[in-house]
């Protein structure tokens, strides 16, 4: 019995075509993305996203949004914030680098409640804490494909891009928990139970899986998959008591995301790393995107001027809150092109954007128009920012290239090293 099947004889109304129909579009969405090349570098969200609006009830009306997807989709967020947590590398990010960024994203985070709150005197907006923690977010994880490709992750200036998008990643997820969801959140000693069960969790990680290493199977090919396996454990772990105390479930993904990377780090990583993308973002994650854009309320968005306005406002407030950190504060270790490509990078948004204003419209915070015109802005951003910002970087990659973070990624299997080598 296939898993569609069981779903429906269990009593879940399944939609058969609908779920077909939306693993055919992630499938060309990649198969876009791959035609395409780096050259124009198109992340591949952003064309699920818009494969999701078109393919969903408001344009050709072929897929819906049921139940089922929607499981789908929140397996997908979580998985796609277990990636935030996982590729963030404190170890490389140390010193200076996460200095910057923590100081960076305060910064930013003023200019965008200070912003927010204009908005919301002037009638704009109906909250400047949602609208301003909207604007306070990165997506670097979304963009890591793009950043590899073109060799930042070997440069001192892909240092301190991870370091930003780190803290851009990480501060709003703590934001969102914290004071977004504090009608389910009553009290502090909810976080409090959650971080000391991460904290356990992330000691017995630590402390068993170099063991559990030592006795798998040498082939990391093997089916045993353990490495695997107990990833997939931590995620679901760490989600379901995050959505059982009444927390966000992307505080949950992203939790177990960074105890995976601590417990493994060094130990096959690479290896682990190709299984971990392929069942996320060859699978859980498109769901999620897609899902997302089927949802799209594109009639609020074209349906009033008021809408149409606010698309490129927040693509330039986008643009400002996170890109104006990033040219003052790295005055001292960048130069001023390279704090542009920074200011393009950091200003990158997508899939916090989308979790935040899904919760503020719920929550009867956000008109529908505000929702989807932020939520276009980031498809926006994540378009052309990272196009720019390349741009900006075209000709300095190689020789800015950190010899020490280079060794590191070519002993733990990232990349190749130099043929010269």
């Amino acid at each position: 019995m296939n898993l569609i099947t069981a779903a429906a004889s269990s009593g879940v109304q399944v939609d058969e075509g609908s779920f077909i129909v939306i693993v055919s579009a992630a499938a060309v969405a990649a198969l876009a993305v791959t035609f395409l090349g780096p050259r124009v570098a198109i992340p591949v969200v952003v064309l699920e996203l818009l494969f999701g609006i078109v393919i969903g009830p408001q344009v050709l009306d072929i897929a819906t949004p049921d139940p089922f997807i929607q499981f789908f989709a929140n397996l997908g967020l979580g998985m796609l914030f277990f990636f935030a947590g996982y590729e963030i590398d404190f170890q490389r990010i140390r010193g200076k680098s996460l200095n910057l960024a923590l100081a960076g994203w305060v910064l930013s985070l003023a200019l965008a409640y200070g912003i927010g709150g204009a908005l919301a005197w002037a009638g704009v907006v109906l909250s400047l804490l949602y609208t301003g923690s909207a604007m306070a977010t990165t997506a670097i994880g979304t963009l890591m494909p793009i950043i590899t490709d073109a060799g930042e992750m070997r440069t001192r200036f892909g240092t301190y891009l991870l370091g930003a998008g780190a803290i851009g990643e990480f501060g709003p997820i703590l934001l969102l928990t914290l004071v977004l969801t504090a009608s389910t959140a009553k009290n502090t000693e909810v976080l409090i139970a959650f971080v000391v069960l991460a904290v356990l969790a992330a000691v017995a990680a630590v402390r068993i899986v170099p063991r559990l290493w030592g006795k798998a199977p040498g082939n990391p090919e093997s089916s045993s998959q353990l490495a695997v396996r107990l990833s997939v454990v931590m995620i679901f772990v760490l989600v379901f008591f995050a959505s059982g105390l009444g927390l966000e479930l992307l505080l949950g993904g992203f939790a177990a995301g960074m105890i995976v990377r601590l417990a493994v780090r060094g130990r096959e990583v690479a290896v682990l790393d190709s299984k971990l993308v392929g069942i996320g973002y060859g699978f859980l994650i498109p769901f999620f995107f897609i899902y997302s854009g089927m949802n799209f309320d594109l009639d609020a968005l074209i349906s009033s001027t008021e809408g149409l306005l606010k698309l490129p406002l927040f693509v330039a407030l986008f643009l400002i809150v996170r890109g104006v950190p990033a040219l003052l504060l790295y005055r001292g270790v960048l130069e001023l092109r390279d704090r542009f490509a920074l200011a393009f990078y950091s200003a990158t948004q997508l899939p916090l954007v989308v979790a935040i204003t899904t919760v503020a419209v719920e929550a009867g915070k956000m008109k529908s128009s505000t929702s989807a015109a932020l939520v276009g802005a980031a498809i926006l951003s994540t378009l052309f920012f990272p196009l720019i910002a390349m741009h900006l970087r075209s000709g300095r990659v190689e020789g800015d290239i950190d010899e020490s973070v280079e060794d590191e990624l070519i002993s733990e299997g990232f990349i190749e090293a130099p043929a010269s080598a």
